[in-house]
């Protein structure tokens, strides 16, 4: 299945290693594309709205925005040939709203979800920083309570990200498949 184009969403909060496990994986792969749903974020200079805790409906607007982009260009890419990585923060409904926004198949949805201690760990330990005064374990929560079990979750707690790679390659298109 690897070899035929297709779309594989890795999904999650915040520093649970989307970027790292994506590269890693679009790079084991024989023609594929690591697409960021985050650059779209960033391509907004002014006026843009963060998420928060509390976020406004202007920040939602410019998420749905974003996801509506990273499907467009992962279903572009799908369409000439090659396997697209799609990682971003993507929880609650939005998530069953992104399958559905990604209109190439085969689609494998996989989602990230070490425990909230491990993640505040890497949160603590990285350069970049995603919470600001928003608590680890509260969005963990949330996640966890909102979030439909669509596709192959993963505890990736005691795994290497390369670990969690090869369990990517094994399961994703039998657990993590989508239609």
């Amino acid at each position: 299945m690897w070899d035929t184009p297709s779309v594989v969403l890795v999904t999650g909060i915040m520093a649970v290693g989307k970027s790292t496990v994506s590269e890693l994986l679009a790079r084991r792969l024989p023609r594929a594309v690591h697409l960021r749903g985050d650059v779209f974020r960033r391509m907004v200079v002014r006026g843009r709205e963060e998420m928060t805790a509390t976020p406004s409906e202007e920040a939602w607007r410019q998420l749905r925005l974003r996801y509506d982009l990273a499907a467009s260009a992962a279903d572009t890419y799908a369409a000439a040939g090659f396997t697209v990585v799609c990682q971003d923060v993507i929880l609650g409904p939005e998530l069953a709203a992104m399958v559905d926004r990604i209109r190439h198949r085969p689609l494998a949805v996989v989602v990230l979800a070490p425990r909230p201690e491990v993640v505040a760990v890497r949160e603590r330990d990285r350069p970049k920083k995603g919470y600001g005064d928003w608590p680890v374990a509260d969005l963990d929560a949330g996640f966890r309570a909102d979030t439909p079990r669509i596709g192959l979750w993963l505890d990736t707690s005691d795994q290497t990200p390369e670990q969690t790679v090869t369990e990517i390659l094994t399961r994703a298109w039998v657990e993590g498949r989508i239609g």
